[in-house]
């Protein structure tokens, strides 16, 4: 049987602290990986299962490992003389995706559970857990005039089914590690985060990225219309992805927060009408829209209440949705161009 670690102070965090990113290939990963850099960290380990050919961001001067750490073995390599682990590997997408791959989603649990393990195993001071506010009881969720979410709605649960519920148990694994083990965990449930860098096409990518590509399709290719799924009236917030990499920070060095779960997202709601329509307005052109009512649609609304991380942080993400989706529209655009020419690049 383990035994419990001595709580004791941190030491000063040094900038060759070996900083390890799991899903460090990825969108929210490897922006993470570029914050930290920018921060003057000297020692960072990026690891992903994608090759690294398909990795959405690579750093300079950051190790990039391809491991797959669903297997136990793999994460012991990746934990090795780690002294922080930001755990954000995960097989997941946007709602197309987490809603017809449930056991794929399901399945990410067993990454988190060796993980964690491993990251214990190596001595490591502080573990971050990118947690999801697919978490809340989908019972508050139904009306898109939806109370913004703070975080005591987990509870009584009846999360989303696949994707949620996976979250949930394994922020209960990082509340136990600390309880039982002294391992210091971090907690974050993300509200859709978006921006550069990120999924666009394919299957996986989150309603400002699919917006904005499906906009800039109907440009290029004069239809003139744009499909939409669900009746348009459904509502949600979303992150920036510096607010994000910004706030995983934040949480992760708070002693106060310590194995407590927080939200880590926007708190400006919005209906995806309106959601299209400011992509439209970026663009410049008025499309006819398409519903497709047999999509994908998720919980009728989801927000953000942001009064815990604002006591707690004095901060909370503050990026206005219009400034986020024009720096995000024009790189999609540059991406879709450049994917018409031939060139590679990473949808």
């Amino acid at each position: 049987m383990e035994t419990k670690r001595p709580v004791e102070k941190d030491p000063r965090q040094r900038r060759d602290d070996l900083i390890v990113i799991t899903g460090g290939g990825g969108f929210i990963g490897g922006n993470l990986a570029g914050y930290f850099r920018k921060k003057g960290f000297t020692r960072l380990r990026a690891v992903d299962k994608k090759p690294l050919g398909d990795w959405y961001v690579r750093v300079p001067g950051v190790e990039s490992i391809c491991l797959d750490v669903s297997d136990p073995v793999n994460c012991q390599r990746a934990c090795e003389g780690a002294v922080e682990v930001y755990n954000l590997a995960a097989d997941m997408g946007g709602m197309g995706f987490i809603e017809r791959f449930r056991i794929e989603c399901l399945r990410s649990i067993l990454i988190n559970t060796h993980m964690i393990e491993a990251a214990y195993q190596a001595g490591v001071r502080r573990y971050f857990y990118s947690s999801s506010a697919c978490v809340y009881n989908t019972l508050l969720q139904q009306d898109p005039k939806v109370r913004a979410l703070k975080e005591s709605d987990a509870y009584p649960a009846m999360a989303e089914r696949g994707y949620g519920w996976e979250k949930l148990m394994s922020e209960m694994f990082c509340q136990e590690y600390w309880a039982e083990r002294g391992l210091k965990t971090a907690i974050a449930r993300f509200h859709n985060v978006y921006g550069p860098h990120g999924t666009w096409d394919g299957g996986r990518e989150k309603a400002p990225a699919a917006i904005c590509r499906k906009v800039i399709e109907a440009i290029d290719t004069g239809r003139g219309e744009i499909d939409i799924w669900g009746d348009g009236t459904r509502t949600r917030s979303f992150m920036y992805i510096e607010d994000c990499v910004k706030g995983i920070d934040m949480i992760m060095h708070c002693d106060d927060l310590i194995a407590t779960p927080i939200n880590l997202g926007s708190s400006e709601l919005v209906s995806i009408n309106v959601l299209v329509s400011k992509v439209e307005k970026i663009a410049g052109v008025k499309l006819k829209r398409n519903y497709q009512l047999d999509a994908p649609k998720g919980v009728g609304g989801r927000n953000s209440d942001n009064t815990f991380i604002r006591k707690m942080l004095h901060w909370e993400p503050s990026t206005p949705l219009d400034k986020g989706l024009a720096v995000t529209y024009a790189w999609i655009k540059e991406q879709y161009l450049a994917r018409k020419k031939g060139k590679r690049v990473v949808e």
